[in-house]
Protein backbone atom coordinates (compact mmCIF):
# COMPACT_ATOMS: atom_id res chain seq x y z
CA UNK A 1 0.00 0.00 0.00
CA UNK A 2 2.96 2.32 0.65
CA UNK A 3 4.20 1.68 -2.88
CA UNK A 4 0.71 2.42 -4.17
CA UNK A 5 0.67 5.85 -2.52
CA UNK A 6 4.11 6.75 -3.84
CA UNK A 7 2.91 5.73 -7.29
CA UNK A 8 -0.06 8.06 -6.84
CA UNK A 9 2.29 10.96 -6.21
CA UNK A 10 4.27 10.14 -9.34
CA UNK A 11 1.10 9.73 -11.39
CA UNK A 12 -0.21 13.08 -10.18
CA UNK A 13 3.05 14.69 -11.24
CA UNK A 14 2.92 13.11 -14.68
CA UNK A 15 -0.70 14.07 -15.20
CA UNK A 16 -0.14 17.72 -14.22
CA UNK A 17 2.87 18.02 -16.50
CA UNK A 18 0.92 16.40 -19.32
CA UNK A 19 -2.00 18.73 -18.74
CA UNK A 20 0.19 21.87 -18.76
CA UNK A 21 2.44 20.91 -21.66
CA UNK A 22 0.14 19.14 -24.05
CA UNK A 23 -3.41 20.04 -23.08
CA UNK A 24 -3.53 22.97 -25.55
CA UNK A 25 -3.09 20.61 -28.47
CA UNK A 26 -6.37 18.84 -27.72
CA UNK A 27 -8.12 20.33 -30.73
CA UNK A 28 -5.43 19.68 -33.35
CA UNK A 29 -7.56 17.49 -35.58
CA UNK A 30 -10.24 14.93 -34.98
CA UNK A 31 -8.60 12.10 -36.95
CA UNK A 32 -5.25 12.48 -35.20
CA UNK A 33 -6.99 12.86 -31.86
CA UNK A 34 -8.89 9.62 -32.37
CA UNK A 35 -5.67 7.76 -33.11
CA UNK A 36 -3.97 9.30 -30.05
CA UNK A 37 -6.92 8.47 -27.84
CA UNK A 38 -6.73 4.83 -28.91
CA UNK A 39 -3.00 4.74 -28.19
CA UNK A 40 -3.50 6.42 -24.80
CA UNK A 41 -6.15 3.84 -23.87
CA UNK A 42 -3.71 1.03 -24.68
CA UNK A 43 -1.05 2.72 -22.57
CA UNK A 44 -3.54 3.24 -19.76
CA UNK A 45 -4.44 -0.44 -19.68
CA UNK A 46 -0.75 -1.46 -19.64
CA UNK A 47 0.08 0.96 -16.85
CA UNK A 48 -2.97 -0.14 -14.85
CA UNK A 49 -1.72 -3.72 -15.06
CA UNK A 50 1.72 -2.58 -13.93
CA UNK A 51 0.21 -0.62 -11.05
CA UNK A 52 -1.68 -3.73 -9.97
CA UNK A 53 1.59 -5.69 -10.03
CA UNK A 54 3.27 -2.98 -7.95
CA UNK A 55 0.43 -3.10 -5.41
CA UNK A 56 0.77 -6.85 -5.13
CA UNK A 57 4.53 -6.54 -4.65
CA UNK A 58 3.93 -3.95 -1.93
CA UNK A 59 1.50 -6.24 -0.18
CA UNK A 60 3.94 -9.14 -0.37
CA UNK A 61 6.65 -6.98 1.17
CA UNK A 62 4.34 -6.08 4.08
CA UNK A 63 3.66 -9.76 4.61
CA UNK A 64 7.31 -10.30 5.38
CA UNK A 65 7.80 -7.04 7.27
CA UNK A 66 7.89 -8.62 10.69
CA UNK A 67 9.12 -12.13 11.47
CA UNK A 68 9.17 -14.00 14.75
CA UNK A 69 12.84 -14.18 15.77
CA UNK A 70 12.31 -17.23 17.92
CA UNK A 71 12.84 -20.66 16.35
CA UNK A 72 12.46 -24.16 17.65
CA UNK A 73 12.76 -27.71 16.53
CA UNK A 74 9.72 -28.37 14.34
CA UNK A 75 8.95 -31.47 16.36
CA UNK A 76 8.15 -29.33 19.36
CA UNK A 77 5.48 -27.11 17.78
CA UNK A 78 1.91 -27.75 18.76
CA UNK A 79 -1.40 -28.22 17.03
CA UNK A 80 -3.97 -25.43 16.81
CA UNK A 81 -6.27 -25.41 19.81
CA UNK A 82 -8.60 -22.49 19.10
CA UNK A 83 -11.92 -22.81 20.85
CA UNK A 84 -10.95 -25.81 22.90
CA UNK A 85 -12.96 -26.21 26.10
CA UNK A 86 -11.14 -25.98 29.37
CA UNK A 87 -13.05 -27.14 32.44
CA UNK A 88 -10.19 -27.61 34.88
CA UNK A 89 -10.94 -28.41 38.50
CA UNK A 90 -10.02 -25.72 41.01
CA UNK A 91 -7.76 -27.74 43.24
CA UNK A 92 -6.57 -31.15 42.02
CA UNK A 93 -4.16 -30.81 39.12
CA UNK A 94 -4.96 -34.38 37.95
CA UNK A 95 -8.75 -34.02 37.90
CA UNK A 96 -9.13 -31.54 35.02
CA UNK A 97 -11.75 -32.63 32.52
CA UNK A 98 -11.22 -30.62 29.33
CA UNK A 99 -13.78 -32.08 26.87
CA UNK A 100 -11.52 -31.30 23.96
CA UNK A 101 -8.29 -31.25 25.94
CA UNK A 102 -5.27 -31.34 23.68
CA UNK A 103 -3.57 -34.09 25.67
CA UNK A 104 -6.61 -36.35 25.53
CA UNK A 105 -6.67 -35.82 21.79
CA UNK A 106 -3.02 -36.79 21.62
CA UNK A 107 -3.66 -39.99 23.61
CA UNK A 108 -6.54 -40.91 21.32
CA UNK A 109 -4.36 -40.30 18.30
CA UNK A 110 -1.70 -42.57 19.72
CA UNK A 111 -4.20 -45.41 20.31
CA UNK A 112 -5.58 -45.15 16.80
CA UNK A 113 -2.29 -44.75 14.99
CA UNK A 114 0.62 -46.96 14.17
CA UNK A 115 3.03 -47.33 17.08
CA UNK A 116 5.87 -46.05 14.93
CA UNK A 117 4.16 -42.64 14.50
CA UNK A 118 5.90 -39.87 16.37
CA UNK A 119 4.40 -37.04 18.37
CA UNK A 120 6.08 -34.57 16.05
CA UNK A 121 4.71 -36.38 13.01
CA UNK A 122 1.14 -36.04 14.23
CA UNK A 123 1.60 -32.36 14.97
CA UNK A 124 3.10 -31.68 11.58
CA UNK A 125 0.32 -33.62 9.86
CA UNK A 126 -2.28 -31.58 11.69
CA UNK A 127 -0.51 -28.39 10.66
CA UNK A 128 -0.52 -29.52 7.03
CA UNK A 129 -4.25 -30.29 7.13
CA UNK A 130 -5.06 -26.85 8.56
CA UNK A 131 -2.72 -25.01 6.24
CA UNK A 132 -4.46 -26.58 3.24
CA UNK A 133 -7.94 -25.66 4.44
CA UNK A 134 -9.94 -22.98 2.64
CA UNK A 135 -9.99 -19.39 3.85
CA UNK A 136 -13.06 -18.09 5.63
CA UNK A 137 -14.72 -14.86 4.61
CA UNK A 138 -13.59 -11.73 6.43
CA UNK A 139 -16.97 -10.41 7.51
CA UNK A 140 -17.77 -6.83 8.37
CA UNK A 141 -19.27 -7.86 11.71
CA UNK A 142 -16.08 -9.12 13.34
CA UNK A 143 -16.92 -12.83 13.31
CA UNK A 144 -14.30 -14.91 15.11
CA UNK A 145 -16.67 -17.77 15.86
CA UNK A 146 -13.81 -20.27 16.03
CA UNK A 147 -12.87 -18.65 19.34
CA UNK A 148 -15.06 -20.09 22.11
CA UNK A 149 -14.95 -17.24 24.62
CA UNK A 150 -17.21 -18.99 27.14
CA UNK A 151 -14.75 -21.85 27.47
CA UNK A 152 -11.49 -20.08 26.74
CA UNK A 153 -10.54 -19.85 30.45
CA UNK A 154 -11.08 -22.69 32.92
CA UNK A 155 -12.12 -22.26 36.54
CA UNK A 156 -8.59 -23.05 37.64
CA UNK A 157 -7.16 -20.51 35.18
CA UNK A 158 -9.32 -17.84 36.79
CA UNK A 159 -8.56 -18.77 40.41
CA UNK A 160 -6.09 -16.16 41.70
CA UNK A 161 -5.52 -17.82 45.10
CA UNK A 162 -3.54 -21.09 44.96
CA UNK A 163 -4.43 -24.03 47.17
CA UNK A 164 -1.26 -24.56 49.21
CA UNK A 165 -2.63 -27.29 51.50
CA UNK A 166 -0.57 -29.98 49.75
CA UNK A 167 2.07 -27.76 48.19
CA UNK A 168 5.70 -28.89 48.01
CA UNK A 169 8.10 -26.19 49.23
CA UNK A 170 11.24 -25.49 47.19
CA UNK A 171 14.00 -22.95 47.80
CA UNK A 172 16.13 -21.94 44.84
CA UNK A 173 19.94 -22.16 45.11
CA UNK A 174 22.88 -20.97 43.03
CA UNK A 175 23.82 -23.10 40.03
CA UNK A 176 20.98 -25.59 40.56
CA UNK A 177 18.56 -27.18 38.10
CA UNK A 178 15.35 -27.92 39.99
CA UNK A 179 13.57 -30.81 38.26
CA UNK A 180 9.79 -31.16 38.59
CA UNK A 181 8.50 -34.37 37.05
CA UNK A 182 5.01 -34.81 38.54
CA UNK A 183 1.77 -32.89 38.73
CA UNK A 184 1.16 -30.83 41.83
CA UNK A 185 1.60 -27.41 43.41
CA UNK A 186 5.10 -26.16 44.17
CA UNK A 187 5.76 -23.14 46.43
CA UNK A 188 9.04 -21.57 45.34
CA UNK A 189 11.04 -18.94 47.21
CA UNK A 190 14.60 -17.65 47.68
CA UNK A 191 17.28 -15.88 45.69
CA UNK A 192 19.72 -17.55 43.31
CA UNK A 193 22.02 -17.11 40.33
CA UNK A 194 22.15 -19.45 37.32
CA UNK A 195 19.26 -21.51 38.62
CA UNK A 196 16.59 -23.10 36.40
CA UNK A 197 13.22 -24.53 37.40
CA UNK A 198 12.77 -27.33 34.86
CA UNK A 199 9.34 -28.93 34.42
CA UNK A 200 9.38 -32.27 32.60
CA UNK A 201 6.15 -34.01 33.54
CA UNK A 202 3.76 -36.37 31.78
CA UNK A 203 1.43 -35.13 29.06
CA UNK A 204 -1.62 -35.33 31.34
CA UNK A 205 0.05 -33.59 34.30
CA UNK A 206 -0.79 -30.08 35.38
CA UNK A 207 1.92 -28.31 37.32
CA UNK A 208 1.48 -25.13 39.37
CA UNK A 209 4.52 -23.03 40.23
CA UNK A 210 3.73 -20.51 42.97
CA UNK A 211 6.40 -17.78 42.94
CA UNK A 212 6.62 -16.39 46.45
CA UNK A 213 9.12 -13.51 46.52
CA UNK A 214 11.61 -15.45 44.40
CA UNK A 215 14.54 -13.86 42.59
CA UNK A 216 16.57 -15.66 39.89
CA UNK A 217 19.29 -14.06 37.76
CA UNK A 218 20.79 -16.21 35.01
CA UNK A 219 23.50 -15.55 32.47
CA UNK A 220 22.33 -17.54 29.45
CA UNK A 221 19.45 -19.92 30.19
CA UNK A 222 15.75 -19.64 31.16
CA UNK A 223 14.80 -19.23 34.80
CA UNK A 224 11.70 -21.37 34.12
CA UNK A 225 11.86 -24.06 31.42
CA UNK A 226 8.78 -26.21 30.73
CA UNK A 227 9.81 -29.22 28.65
CA UNK A 228 6.59 -31.19 29.00
CA UNK A 229 3.26 -30.94 30.82
CA UNK A 230 -0.39 -30.64 29.98
CA UNK A 231 -0.37 -27.13 31.40
CA UNK A 232 1.91 -25.13 33.67
CA UNK A 233 0.44 -22.46 35.95
CA UNK A 234 2.76 -19.67 37.06
CA UNK A 235 1.08 -18.03 40.02
CA UNK A 236 2.53 -14.91 41.64
CA UNK A 237 2.29 -14.14 45.33
CA UNK A 238 4.37 -11.35 46.76
CA UNK A 239 6.94 -9.78 44.42
CA UNK A 240 9.24 -11.89 42.22
CA UNK A 241 11.92 -11.12 39.62
CA UNK A 242 13.33 -13.38 36.91
CA UNK A 243 16.09 -12.18 34.58
CA UNK A 244 18.65 -13.32 32.03
CA UNK A 245 21.56 -10.97 31.40
CA UNK A 246 23.29 -12.46 28.34
CA UNK A 247 22.76 -14.29 25.07
CA UNK A 248 20.68 -17.47 25.39
CA UNK A 249 22.22 -20.85 24.74
CA UNK A 250 20.16 -23.62 23.16
CA UNK A 251 19.02 -26.87 24.75
CA UNK A 252 20.10 -29.26 22.02
CA UNK A 253 17.99 -28.34 18.98
CA UNK A 254 15.58 -26.23 21.03
CA UNK A 255 16.21 -22.51 20.89
CA UNK A 256 15.49 -21.63 24.50
CA UNK A 257 15.41 -17.88 23.98
CA UNK A 258 13.24 -16.49 26.79
CA UNK A 259 13.41 -15.97 30.54
CA UNK A 260 10.29 -18.15 30.83
CA UNK A 261 10.26 -20.72 28.02
CA UNK A 262 7.61 -23.42 27.54
CA UNK A 263 6.87 -26.07 24.95
CA UNK A 264 3.35 -26.51 26.33
CA UNK A 265 0.53 -24.32 27.63
CA UNK A 266 1.26 -21.56 30.14
CA UNK A 267 -1.23 -19.83 32.44
CA UNK A 268 -0.26 -16.75 34.48
CA UNK A 269 -2.41 -15.75 37.44
CA UNK A 270 -2.22 -14.68 41.07
CA UNK A 271 -2.48 -11.54 43.19
CA UNK A 272 1.25 -10.77 43.26
CA UNK A 273 3.72 -9.18 40.86
CA UNK A 274 6.32 -10.59 38.51
CA UNK A 275 9.16 -8.76 36.77
CA UNK A 276 10.78 -10.36 33.73
CA UNK A 277 14.00 -8.90 32.30
CA UNK A 278 15.65 -10.24 29.13
CA UNK A 279 18.71 -8.29 28.02
CA UNK A 280 19.26 -10.16 24.74
CA UNK A 281 16.16 -12.22 23.96
CA UNK A 282 12.45 -12.67 24.59
CA UNK A 283 10.68 -12.20 27.89
CA UNK A 284 8.08 -15.00 27.89
CA UNK A 285 7.81 -17.56 25.06
CA UNK A 286 5.35 -20.42 24.65
CA UNK A 287 5.10 -22.90 21.80
CA UNK A 288 1.40 -23.52 22.49
CA UNK A 289 -1.05 -21.16 24.24
CA UNK A 290 -0.31 -18.43 26.78
CA UNK A 291 -3.12 -17.17 29.00
CA UNK A 292 -3.16 -14.46 31.65
CA UNK A 293 -6.06 -14.00 34.06
CA UNK A 294 -4.54 -11.88 36.84
CA UNK A 295 -1.39 -10.46 38.38
CA UNK A 296 0.90 -7.50 37.77
CA UNK A 297 3.69 -7.86 35.20
CA UNK A 298 6.66 -5.69 34.29
CA UNK A 299 8.52 -6.98 31.25
CA UNK A 300 11.64 -5.53 29.64
CA UNK A 301 13.03 -7.42 26.67
CA UNK A 302 15.35 -6.95 23.75
CA UNK A 303 13.07 -9.06 21.55
CA UNK A 304 9.36 -9.92 21.96
CA UNK A 305 8.04 -9.44 25.48
CA UNK A 306 5.35 -12.13 25.22
CA UNK A 307 5.26 -14.49 22.25
CA UNK A 308 3.31 -17.67 21.53
CA UNK A 309 2.86 -19.96 18.55
CA UNK A 310 -0.85 -20.67 18.92
CA UNK A 311 -2.36 -17.82 20.92
CA UNK A 312 -2.11 -15.17 23.62
CA UNK A 313 -5.31 -14.65 25.63
CA UNK A 314 -5.65 -12.02 28.35
CA UNK A 315 -8.64 -11.92 30.68
CA UNK A 316 -7.20 -9.53 33.28
CA UNK A 317 -3.93 -8.28 34.71
CA UNK A 318 -1.74 -5.20 34.66
CA UNK A 319 1.16 -5.04 32.18
CA UNK A 320 4.00 -2.58 31.76
CA UNK A 321 6.03 -3.61 28.74
CA UNK A 322 9.12 -2.11 27.14
CA UNK A 323 10.52 -4.04 24.21
CA UNK A 324 13.05 -3.77 21.42
CA UNK A 325 10.68 -5.69 19.15
CA UNK A 326 6.97 -6.59 19.67
CA UNK A 327 4.97 -6.32 22.88
CA UNK A 328 2.59 -9.24 22.24
CA UNK A 329 3.36 -11.51 19.28
CA UNK A 330 1.50 -14.67 18.24
CA UNK A 331 2.67 -16.52 15.15
CA UNK A 332 3.44 -20.04 14.04
CA UNK A 333 5.98 -19.99 11.21
CA UNK A 334 4.95 -23.52 10.18
CA UNK A 335 1.18 -22.98 10.33
CA UNK A 336 -0.14 -19.57 9.32
CA UNK A 337 -3.67 -20.53 10.38
CA UNK A 338 -2.46 -20.35 14.00
CA UNK A 339 -1.47 -17.25 15.90
CA UNK A 340 -4.23 -15.12 17.40
CA UNK A 341 -4.44 -12.60 20.24
CA UNK A 342 -7.50 -12.06 22.42
CA UNK A 343 -7.82 -9.31 25.05
CA UNK A 344 -10.94 -9.28 27.20
CA UNK A 345 -9.77 -6.96 29.96
CA UNK A 346 -6.85 -5.73 32.00
CA UNK A 347 -4.56 -2.75 31.70
CA UNK A 348 -1.70 -2.79 29.20
CA UNK A 349 0.97 -0.14 28.65
CA UNK A 350 3.30 -1.09 25.80
CA UNK A 351 6.34 0.78 24.48
CA UNK A 352 7.61 -1.14 21.44
CA UNK A 353 10.25 -0.56 18.81
CA UNK A 354 8.17 -2.58 16.34
CA UNK A 355 4.53 -3.66 16.89
CA UNK A 356 2.66 -3.21 20.13
CA UNK A 357 0.39 -6.17 19.34
CA UNK A 358 0.72 -8.55 16.40
CA UNK A 359 -1.45 -11.61 15.78
CA UNK A 360 -0.88 -13.52 12.54
CA UNK A 361 -4.45 -14.75 12.19
CA UNK A 362 -6.56 -12.27 14.12
CA UNK A 363 -6.52 -9.77 16.95
CA UNK A 364 -9.73 -9.39 18.93
CA UNK A 365 -10.21 -6.83 21.70
CA UNK A 366 -13.34 -7.06 23.85
CA UNK A 367 -12.26 -4.76 26.67
CA UNK A 368 -9.45 -3.36 28.76
CA UNK A 369 -7.42 -0.18 28.89
CA UNK A 370 -4.63 -0.29 26.32
CA UNK A 371 -1.94 2.33 25.66
CA UNK A 372 0.57 1.54 22.92
CA UNK A 373 3.49 3.41 21.41
CA UNK A 374 5.21 1.64 18.56
CA UNK A 375 6.02 1.55 14.87
CA UNK A 376 2.59 -0.01 14.40
CA UNK A 377 0.32 -0.24 17.40
CA UNK A 378 -1.80 -3.21 16.30
CA UNK A 379 -1.19 -5.52 13.35
CA UNK A 380 -2.91 -8.67 12.08
CA UNK A 381 -4.84 -10.13 9.17
CA UNK A 382 -8.28 -9.69 10.78
CA UNK A 383 -8.56 -7.06 13.51
CA UNK A 384 -11.78 -6.77 15.54
CA UNK A 385 -12.36 -4.18 18.25
CA UNK A 386 -15.59 -4.71 20.16
CA UNK A 387 -14.91 -2.65 23.27
CA UNK A 388 -12.18 -1.13 25.40
CA UNK A 389 -10.34 2.13 25.80
CA UNK A 390 -7.42 2.28 23.36
CA UNK A 391 -4.80 5.03 23.12
CA UNK A 392 -2.56 4.20 20.16
CA UNK A 393 0.43 5.94 18.61
CA UNK A 394 2.19 4.57 15.54
CA UNK A 395 5.22 6.13 13.94
CA UNK A 396 4.11 4.16 10.87
CA UNK A 397 0.50 2.94 11.17
CA UNK A 398 -1.88 3.00 14.10
CA UNK A 399 -3.82 -0.15 13.14
CA UNK A 400 -2.66 -2.23 10.17
CA UNK A 401 -4.49 -5.19 8.61
CA UNK A 402 -2.18 -6.98 6.20
CA UNK A 403 -2.17 -10.50 4.83
CA UNK A 404 -0.24 -12.63 7.31
CA UNK A 405 -2.54 -15.67 7.29
CA UNK A 406 -4.75 -17.42 4.76
CA UNK A 407 -7.33 -18.24 7.42
CA UNK A 408 -9.20 -15.07 6.42
CA UNK A 409 -9.75 -14.21 2.78
CA UNK A 410 -9.25 -10.44 3.07
CA UNK A 411 -7.22 -8.29 5.48
CA UNK A 412 -9.90 -6.41 7.43
CA UNK A 413 -10.38 -3.95 10.28
CA UNK A 414 -13.74 -4.05 12.10
CA UNK A 415 -14.67 -1.58 14.85
CA UNK A 416 -17.89 -2.44 16.67
CA UNK A 417 -17.42 -0.45 19.86
CA UNK A 418 -15.05 1.09 22.37
CA UNK A 419 -13.08 4.31 22.26
CA UNK A 420 -10.05 4.48 19.97
CA UNK A 421 -7.66 7.39 20.06
CA UNK A 422 -5.22 6.92 17.20
CA UNK A 423 -2.29 9.17 16.31
CA UNK A 424 0.40 8.64 13.69
CA UNK A 425 3.69 10.35 12.96
CA UNK A 426 4.63 12.27 9.86
CA UNK A 427 5.65 10.56 6.66
CA UNK A 428 4.00 7.80 4.71
CA UNK A 429 1.71 6.86 7.60
CA UNK A 430 -1.90 5.83 8.16
CA UNK A 431 -4.07 5.83 11.26
CA UNK A 432 -6.18 2.86 10.09
CA UNK A 433 -4.63 0.96 7.20
CA UNK A 434 -6.16 -2.16 5.61
CA UNK A 435 -4.84 -4.06 2.62
CA UNK A 436 -8.50 -4.94 2.18
CA UNK A 437 -11.60 -3.59 3.95
CA UNK A 438 -12.54 -1.32 6.85
CA UNK A 439 -15.89 -1.48 8.66
CA UNK A 440 -16.93 0.96 11.36
CA UNK A 441 -20.15 -0.26 12.99
CA UNK A 442 -19.97 1.50 16.35
CA UNK A 443 -17.74 3.07 18.96
CA UNK A 444 -15.70 6.25 18.66
CA UNK A 445 -12.56 6.66 16.54
CA UNK A 446 -10.61 9.85 17.25
CA UNK A 447 -7.78 10.26 14.73
CA UNK A 448 -4.92 12.74 14.80
CA UNK A 449 -3.20 12.30 11.45
CA UNK A 450 -0.83 15.33 11.49
CA UNK A 451 -1.63 15.99 7.85
CA UNK A 452 -1.06 12.34 6.99
CA UNK A 453 -3.59 9.68 5.99
CA UNK A 454 -6.43 8.98 8.40
CA UNK A 455 -7.88 5.92 6.63
CA UNK A 456 -6.24 3.86 3.90
CA UNK A 457 -7.83 0.78 2.33
CA UNK A 458 -7.45 -1.23 -0.86
CA UNK A 459 -10.99 -2.53 -1.33
CA UNK A 460 -13.84 -0.83 0.48
CA UNK A 461 -14.80 1.02 3.63
CA UNK A 462 -18.22 1.14 5.31
CA UNK A 463 -19.33 3.58 8.00
CA UNK A 464 -22.44 1.96 9.49
CA UNK A 465 -22.51 3.49 12.96
CA UNK A 466 -20.51 5.15 15.69
CA UNK A 467 -18.48 8.36 15.58
CA UNK A 468 -15.39 9.25 13.56
CA UNK A 469 -13.35 12.34 14.40
CA UNK A 470 -10.41 13.34 12.20
CA UNK A 471 -8.08 16.09 13.39
CA UNK A 472 -10.79 17.44 15.69
CA UNK A 473 -13.56 17.43 13.09
CA UNK A 474 -16.40 14.91 13.13
CA UNK A 475 -17.04 13.37 9.72
CA UNK A 476 -20.01 11.50 8.31
CA UNK A 477 -18.09 9.17 6.03
CA UNK A 478 -14.73 7.42 5.80
CA UNK A 479 -12.27 9.39 3.63
CA UNK A 480 -11.12 7.76 0.44
CA UNK A 481 -7.78 6.22 1.23
CA UNK A 482 -5.85 9.46 1.48
CA UNK A 483 -5.74 12.59 3.57
CA UNK A 484 -8.48 13.55 5.98
CA UNK A 485 -9.90 17.04 6.59
CA UNK A 486 -7.91 19.58 8.54
CA UNK A 487 -4.20 19.42 9.26
CA UNK A 488 -1.50 20.63 6.94
CA UNK A 489 -2.39 20.42 3.29
CA UNK A 490 -6.15 19.81 3.69
CA UNK A 491 -7.33 17.13 1.33
CA UNK A 492 -4.14 17.33 -0.71
CA UNK A 493 -0.67 16.03 -0.23
CA UNK A 494 1.65 16.66 2.73
CA UNK A 495 3.62 19.85 2.85
CA UNK A 496 0.70 22.28 3.00
CA UNK A 497 0.41 22.92 -0.75
CA UNK A 498 -0.99 19.69 -2.13
CA UNK A 499 -4.52 20.62 -1.10
CA UNK A 500 -4.31 23.68 -3.33
CA UNK A 501 -3.13 21.82 -6.38
CA UNK A 502 0.60 21.73 -5.59
CA UNK A 503 3.01 18.89 -5.13
CA UNK A 504 4.25 17.52 -1.79
CA UNK A 505 6.21 20.24 -0.07
CA UNK A 506 4.85 22.84 -2.50
CA UNK A 507 7.11 21.82 -5.38
CA UNK A 508 7.68 18.96 -7.70
CA UNK A 509 10.12 16.58 -5.93
CA UNK A 510 13.62 17.83 -6.61
CA UNK A 511 12.24 21.01 -8.16
CA UNK A 512 12.10 19.60 -11.68
CA UNK A 513 10.32 17.04 -13.75
CA UNK A 514 12.29 13.77 -13.50
CA UNK A 515 15.34 14.05 -15.73
CA UNK A 516 14.10 17.48 -16.79
CA UNK A 517 11.70 16.17 -19.41
CA UNK A 518 8.52 14.25 -19.78
CA UNK A 519 9.44 10.57 -20.25
CA UNK A 520 10.89 10.21 -23.76
CA UNK A 521 10.01 13.87 -24.30
CA UNK A 522 6.44 13.15 -25.32
CA UNK A 523 3.10 12.33 -23.90
CA UNK A 524 2.79 8.53 -23.93
CA UNK A 525 1.97 7.52 -27.51
CA UNK A 526 0.59 10.93 -28.38
CA UNK A 527 0.32 14.58 -27.55
CA UNK A 528 -3.27 14.81 -26.34
CA UNK A 529 -4.61 14.04 -22.92
CA UNK A 530 -7.01 11.07 -23.24
CA UNK A 531 -10.43 12.45 -24.08
CA UNK A 532 -9.01 15.96 -24.40
CA UNK A 533 -9.67 16.81 -20.78
CA UNK A 534 -8.61 15.71 -17.34
CA UNK A 535 -11.13 13.07 -16.10
CA UNK A 536 -14.12 14.82 -14.57
CA UNK A 537 -12.64 18.18 -15.53
CA UNK A 538 -10.59 18.48 -12.36
CA UNK A 539 -7.03 17.95 -11.33
CA UNK A 540 -7.13 16.04 -8.00
CA UNK A 541 -7.21 18.61 -5.21
CA UNK A 542 -6.43 21.30 -7.81
CA UNK A 543 -8.07 24.43 -9.16
CA UNK A 544 -10.08 23.06 -12.07
CA UNK A 545 -13.85 23.19 -12.24
CA UNK A 546 -15.49 22.28 -8.96
CA UNK A 547 -12.06 22.45 -7.35
CA UNK A 548 -13.60 23.09 -3.95
CA UNK A 549 -15.37 19.76 -4.02
CA UNK A 550 -13.73 17.30 -1.63
CA UNK A 551 -13.64 13.57 -2.45
CA UNK A 552 -16.33 11.46 -0.85
CA UNK A 553 -17.13 7.75 -0.74
CA UNK A 554 -20.17 8.37 -2.96
CA UNK A 555 -18.46 10.73 -5.43
CA UNK A 556 -19.00 9.47 -8.96
CA UNK A 557 -15.40 10.32 -9.73
CA UNK A 558 -14.36 7.40 -7.52
CA UNK A 559 -16.05 4.83 -9.73
CA UNK A 560 -13.87 2.49 -11.73
CA UNK A 561 -14.88 3.96 -15.09
CA UNK A 562 -14.06 7.52 -13.97
CA UNK A 563 -10.75 6.92 -12.24
CA UNK A 564 -7.72 8.80 -13.56
CA UNK A 565 -5.68 6.89 -16.13
CA UNK A 566 -2.42 5.48 -14.81
CA UNK A 567 0.86 5.58 -16.64
CA UNK A 568 4.00 3.65 -15.84
CA UNK A 569 6.78 5.92 -14.59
Amino acid sequence: MKGTRRLRYKLSALLLAAFLIFGLTACSGSDAEDRKMDNAKDTTQEATDNKSDNSEDSENSKKTKKKNNSSDDGSEDSTDKKGKKNKDADTDGNSDTDNTDKKTEKKAEKKNSDNSDTKAGKKNADKSDKSNSASKDSTGTGDTSELDIDNLFSDRDLNQTPDLSEAITIKVTDGATIDITESGTYLISGTAKNCTIRVDAKEKDKVQLVLDNVSITNEDFPAVYVVSADKCFITSTGSSTLSVTGEFRADGTTNTDAVIFSKDDLVFNGAGSLSVISAKGNGIAGKDDIKVTGGTYTIESNLDSIEANNSISIKDGTFTIKTGKDGLHSEDSEDNTAGFIYIGGGKLTIDAKSDGIQGTTFVRIDGGTIKITGSEAIEGTYIVINDGNLDLYGSDDGINASRKSKTYSTPTIVVNGGYLKVEVGRGDTDALDANGDIYVNGGTIDVTANGMSSFDYDNKAEFNGGTIIINGEEVDQIPQSMFGPGGNGGWGNPGGQGGNGGFPGGNFPGGNFPDGNFPDGNFPDGSVFPGGNFPGGNFPGGNGNNSDKQPTDNDDSSSEENKSPSFQT
